[in-house]
């Protein structure tokens, strides 16, 4: 039986009276935020090593440059590539006979200016060994971690980056590109194991990969980013958290873990996107900041993550770069010149990532293809196929 919506429309009604209601406070906390952000008065010093030293339940972005800066698109270069990568995956599926997963990175590199050109492509791999199942600590303690779910979710995009990188080591010498990944270049999902898995997947992993692509500025311009649009991040705006607070050191658990009146509730609520969207104008980008992660200060080492939010016509989109990208202010603005261009021609999103997307992407027809097709081998050579009775339940018409 689908989805009965005469069931919850007067749930969803008094959901959406509610946000009606909030809506001037809202705006009057986005309006405070905006004045706090513009505050000339404030010791950026100063607030630098305030935010150093406090201790608060909500992460808080370090200052790179500066807070309110603005900055106008420099000028794309007459002849460039875009190079991008995505990913999708079919999961291990224990009601199935046969273990396996698999991993499809779309790839695409785009080429601009007097010899325009294209390269799409899909590069699927399917996993079934038994070392592709699980990470093993290396000391005897420790309990190994299988490789599924959120982790071959993080396994992917270790994937997506390592095809990017081969990508820009194909590029011919004097080439000025763009490298682009989907999201995040923060794997913030390994924070929650051991530290041996994330020592497989991002320091002998996602990390090398990234050394990679820096390499490739010896005899051409690659700069590498990621691009996260509609971020609902907050790092910014929990910087005019710290700087509205009272106390020298900002620090909630001491003085006032249970205070819902203080004062730095006057912007909270507020997203960085609101913002910028309000202080930005079409094209610009913000000031840079440097992400508080623990595991990008712990482990990225000079891939430290640095980003900065640029207005699009529609919408804000959080551009995030590794240390050595910001270091360099050619590949800096070429980071901002391009990611712009890409939106603009993709229709408010980079096309090169739309089109790395739509060759990555493993439909539900394409899953039960393929499972259909595993299957089908396992007959052939005479395998035993047994599925679970849930299995088998679903995909059994009862009626």
């Amino acid at each position: 039986m689908s989805l009965e919506l005469t069931k919850i429309a007067l749930q969803a009604s008094n959901m959406v009276a509610r946000l009606k209601e909030g809506h001037a406070e809202r705006q009057q906390r986005l309006a405070y935020a905006q004045q706090v952000f513009g505050d000339e008065a404030i010791s950026l010093e100063k607030l630098k090593r305030k935010i150093a030293a406090s201790r608060t339940t909500w992460l808080v972005a370090e200052l790179a440059n500066g807070l309110a800066g603005r900055y106008p698109a420099p000028d794309i270069p007459s002849d460039f590539r875009v190079l991008a990568t995505d990913g999708s995956h079919i999961d291990v599926d224990r009601h199935r006979a046969t273990r396996c997963y698999l991993i499809n990175i779309g790839a695409v590199v785009l080429k601009y200016g007097d010899e325009p050109d294209a390269m799409l492509d899909s590069v699927p791999h399917l996993y079934a060994e038994d070392e592709d199942f699980v990470i093993k600590p290396s000391a005897a303690t420790g309990r190994e971690q299988m490789i599924e779910g959120t982790l071959l979710g993080i396994k992917r995009a270790v994937e997506e980056c390592r095809h990017l990188s081969r990508l820009a080591a194909q590029q011919p010498p004097g080439s000025v590109c763009l490298a682009l990944l989907d999201g995040t270049l923060i794997l913030w999902g390994l924070e929650a194991y051991p530290d041996f898995v994330a020592e497989a997947l991002l320091d002998n992993g996602f990390l090398p990969c990234l050394d990679e692509i820096r390499k490739q500025n010896k005899d051409k311009k690659v700069a590498l980013a990621s691009y996260i649009s509609f971020p609902r991040s907050t790092d910014v705006v929990n910087v005019l958290r710290v700087a509205i607070c009272p106390h020298e050191v900002a620090d909630c658990d001491r003085f006032c873990p249970l205070n819902k009146d203080r004062e730095c509730e006057s912007v909270a609520g507020v997203t960085d996107r609101e913002l910028f969207m309000e202080v930005l104008k079409p094209g610009e980008r913000s000031a840079l900041f440097i992400s508080p992660s623990r595991i990008t200060k712990e482990r990225y080492g000079g891939h430290r993550i640095y980003f900065f939010y640029i207005r699009l016509e529609a919408e804000v989109a959080r551009v995030e770069m590794p240390r050595w990208v910001v270091e360099n202010p050619e590949l800096l603005e070429l980071t901002h010149a391009l990611v712009l261009d890409q939106c603009r021609r993709g229709q408010g999103y980079p096309v090169a990532l739309s089109e790395a997307h739509e060759q990555a992407v493993v439909t539900a027809a394409d899953k039960s293809e393929f499972w259909h097709l595993v299957e089908s081998l396992c007959i052939e050579e005479k395998i035993p196929t047994l599925t679970s009775a849930k299995s088998f339940s679903k995909r059994t018409r009862w009626v």
